[in-house]
């Protein structure tokens, strides 16, 4: 094994890790490879033997070039996450595979990148770093450029901010999840407006992104919700997952309609969340248009 190689294989082992990192920092998973590929770029041109900590040196450069992205999006005044939905893993369903276990470890559920993405890129990196991957905020200082105090202080209105929009705790059992959202689906087919309430839970909310162009729009309460459950004609519900939650791509026509995920909790639905942007409907549907429809 030559030089470069070795390099590579070691770069590889980290690579689960700091994907995870980006995507947690910038909710969009491209933008997030392209901060890895940017990392192993630099590995390159580094003398990688005068590294002593490699995964710690990836880490910084990674949350380095996030840190970056994220200022530039505040400067260019991209819509914010909280008016459109963000970057979303869409795969068959039970069809993850480690990389994507390691990228959605931790349920980095809709909700949550909607409030990160609220935060500052300094609080935003504080928080993911010392939070979510237990960085030591003498570490982090060096990234944003702020005394270790000062750091502290950043994850910690963070951390206030996350508290306060009292996110929905999922269920981590899929199993369950999958349950509950079957027993949606088959009671918006059949038309059983109780059901369906049965289901939801009283305080649900439903989120539908149309993309640009068209505001979003955001309906609550579980008769409401249930007043618009209704399957498109000539729709076909195919299984996915959506951020590690249950989900589906929804295809009308035989063509990509819409993406739903489904927040579960306490054995009802607590959120819905579709995207109907018809650009990125079709690019996400691909990963499972192959697969049966329900």
């Amino acid at each position: 094994m030559n030089e470069n190689e070795w390099l590579a294989e070691r770069f590889e082992q980290h690579r689960p890790r700091l994907r995870a990192v980006a995507y947690r920092m910038l909710g969009s998973p491209a933008e997030a490879e392209d901060a890895v590929q940017d990392a192993w770029l630099r590995l390159r041109r580094s003398d990688a033997g005068e590294i002593d900590n490699l995964g710690g040196w990836l880490t910084t450069v990674v949350a380095r070039e996030c840190l970056h992205a994220l200022r530039t999006r505040r400067r260019r005044r991209e819509a914010p996450f909280d008016t459109h939905l963000p970057d979303l893993v869409v795969v068959p369903d039970g069809d993850l595979d480690p990389e994507q276990e390691a990228l959605l470890a931790d349920s980095v559920g809709l909700a949550l990148l909607v409030v990160l993405d609220r935060l500052t890129p300094a609080e935003r990196l504080a928080f993911v770093l010392h939070d979510m991957f237990e960085l030591p905020f003498d570490d982090i200082a060096g990234i944003v450029g702020r005394t270790p105090a000062a750091t502290r202080q950043l994850a910690s209105r963070a951390r206030r901010r996350v508290s306060g929009a009292e996110i929905p705790e999922a269920d981590p059992d899929l199993t369950r999840q999958r349950k509950v959202v079957n027993a949606f689906y088959a009671a918006a087919r059949s038309g059983g407006f109780d059901a369906l309430v049965q289901i939801l839970d009283p305080d649900v909310v439903l989120c539908t992104d149309f993309g640009a162009g068209r505001p979003p729009t955001v309906v609550r309460g579980a008769a409401t919700v249930a007043g618009q459950a209704q399957a498109p004609r000539g729709g076909q519900l195919r299984p996915a997952l959506v951020n590690g939650m249950i989900g589906a791509v929804i295809t009308q026509d035989g063509q990509p309609f819409s993406v739903m995920a489904f927040t579960v909790a306490g054995d009802r639905i607590v959120r819905i969340d579709v995207l109907r942007d018809p650009g990125r409907v079709r690019r996400l549907a691909a990963a499972v248009l192959d697969q049966p429809g329900w």
